[in-house]
């Protein structure tokens, strides 16, 4: 339910969307689940204003986001650590802080890590679609990538900060992806698994919600053909003709035609939503 209170876009960021847990169960009506790419840093800054987890905020990716707020709020960051000032006081993350009325919040760039999750008491109350107001980029279903001069409403509170600080450990220096071999690791040469476990992965500038493409030795195959389409999964690890593997990520496309060599295992899908184009991933053995 809405307050009736707006919160305005000043300035956009790069790509910011809106997200929730998304809407699971609905891949066999070719809708796949969506939600925030981290989902336990969205999880965490909605317990820190006191919001169920997983009401609607905002997914940051490199923050940059600048919005001012029509009345008092109270506000967490999440996520990627970013230097952030409300009305021109520094703020931290992983902690409830309070915006003034007609005062703007204004996210830096995160010297580490990808995205910033900012949650608002009461939630973003956009238009729900299939369950969620969750932005699916691939599918178009939720509200568009945030724009300046965009008004999203804010619902209403429905309880209160319980804790002061929730805080995290440092991140580690390497990222490390667990994985579960196939369902079509059959169809590459023994050689080409080993590779994907012990040589490091680069991830591209050409990565986005629907997939991580990187860069690195090449796979190779031992059955030549294609595969007919079939279910994908969030952390499916696709190898196109290239070689190079492509991790699926939260708006992958519900089936695929490329053999998926590996899947990344559930609990390791935040840390490496949170990788950036640049960095180095590991892939392990789960």
């Amino acid at each position: 339910m809405s307050s009736g209170a707006q919160l305005l876009v000043v300035r956009s960021g790069f790509g910011a969307t809106v997200q929730d847990l998304g809407r699971p169960g609905l891949a066999a009506l070719g809708v796949g689940r969506s939600g925030a790419a981290d989902p336990e840093a969205l999880r965490l800054a909605n317990r820190l204003v006191g919001n169920p987890e997983d009401a609607a905020g905002i997914e940051a990716p490199m923050g940059g986001v600048e919005v001012e707020f029509g009345r008092a709020a109270t506000c967490a960051l999440a996520g990627a650590e970013c230097a952030a000032w409300a009305g021109g006081r520094p703020v931290g993350p992983y902690a409830p802080f309070t915006v003034p009325a007609g005062a703007r919040l204004r996210l830096g760039t995160p010297a580490r890590g990808l995205r910033v999750y900012l949650a608002v008491r009461g939630g973003l109350d956009v238009p729900a679609e299939l369950g969620s107001r969750a932005t699916d980029t691939i599918a178009g279903l939720g509200p568009g990538r945030l724009a300046a001069g965009l008004l999203l409403p804010l619902g209403a509170a429905a309880g209160w900060p319980r804790v002061d600080l929730a805080p995290r450990p440092a991140p580690a220096d390497r990222t490390v992806l667990h994985v579960i071999p196939g369902p079509r690791d059959d169809w590459f040469t023994e050689e080409a698994f080993g590779t994907l476990l012990s040589e490091p992965y680069t991830v591209t500038s050409d990565s986005d919600r629907v997939g991580m493409r990187l860069d690195g030795p090449p796979l190779a195959r031992a059955r030549v053909g294609e595969l007919p389409s079939e279910g994908m999964v969030c952390g499916a690890l696709q190898v196109p003709p290239s070689g190079r593997p492509i991790l699926f990520l939260v708006d992958h496309p519900v089936t695929g035609g490329y053999p998926v060599i590996a899947v990344v295992r559930r609990p390791d899908l935040g840390t490496a939503a949170q990788a950036r184009p640049g960095d180095t991933v590991h892939f392990r053995l789960a």
